[in-house]
């Protein structure tokens, strides 16, 4: 097992807050972190020996698909990516060339970010595509296609007061206007790749207290303007107990 670890969290991911612990983006709504280089190499593994399991996309979401594609390639450069008319250079040197008949693939290895697409289908919002290297627990081969509600069970805390006000959320959400949250996870081991099939036991700490390595994701929501459809982009953060800061 390769140890990828951060150092550091940003200082805005110290506060806990109540589910679902949405607040307005600030800042930029993608990062590059001191364990980019290393997350890459392992999402770069992940593509090419096992796609099946970490990407998704119904023909129908191609359009939102691609619009998530151009929407990423115009906020690479003011992350230091070099970014030309058919490859990108990224800040660990590679050059990735930009496959747009597959959109998610190539995001699979331009970004840290795991990436869903979630789309109206009816008065639900429905998953219908993701590059997902980085599963916390969860399997996407059990989660495409289903509607927001399935893809939170069995989650504890996910009750439905809360689910009825994630779905009001994701109707709400506005173009131009980004919208974060994290969670808090506590694991025995580091890897990444943690997919989890709905019922298997859950291999998390039950609190803040248990394992040795603390878990969190970055989670940001966007819609984009013309397909309209909502993106979920998780930002994986793995850190040894020893590097946690305080959190309030």
């Amino acid at each position: 097992m390769t140890l990828i670890l951060q150092r550091h969290l940003p200082d805005d991911m110290r506060l806990t807050r109540a589910l679902p612990g949405i607040q307005p983006e600030a800042g930029p709504w993608l990062h590059v972190d001191d364990a980019y280089a290393a997350q890459m190499a392992r999402r770069q593994a992940l593509l090419e020996r096992q796609p099946d399991d970490v990407l998704y996309l119904d023909e129908a979401a191609r359009p939102a698909a691609l619009e998530l594609l151009d929407t990423v390639l115009q906020t690479l450069p003011d992350l230091g990516f070099e970014v030309g008319s058919n490859t990108v250079t990224c800040p660990d040197g590679r050059v990735v060339r930009l496959a747009r008949h597959t959109p998610l693939n190539t995001l699979g290895h331009l970004c840290q970010n795991d990436f869903v697409l979630m789309e109206k289908r009816g008065v639900e919002h429905v998953l219908t595509g993701a590059v997902l290297c980085f599963p916390a627990s969860w399997r996407l081969s059990e989660k495409a296609g289903r509607p927001l509600v399935d893809i939170h069970v069995p989650v504890d805390e996910y009750t439905e007061d809360v689910a009825r006000r994630v779905q009001r959320l994701f109707d709400g959400i506005q173009v131009g206007r980004p919208l974060w949250r994290f969670n808090q996870l506590w694991y025995e081991d580091p890897e990444l790749f943690q997919p989890r099939s709905q019922s298997e036991p859950r291999r998390v700490g039950a609190g803040l207290s248990k394992g040795p390595y603390y878990r969190t994701e970055r989670q940001t929501l966007l819609r984009l303007p013309q397909t309209r459809a909502v993106v979920f982009a998780i930002h994986t953060f793995v850190l040894a107990r020893g590097d946690v800061p305080a959190l309030h």
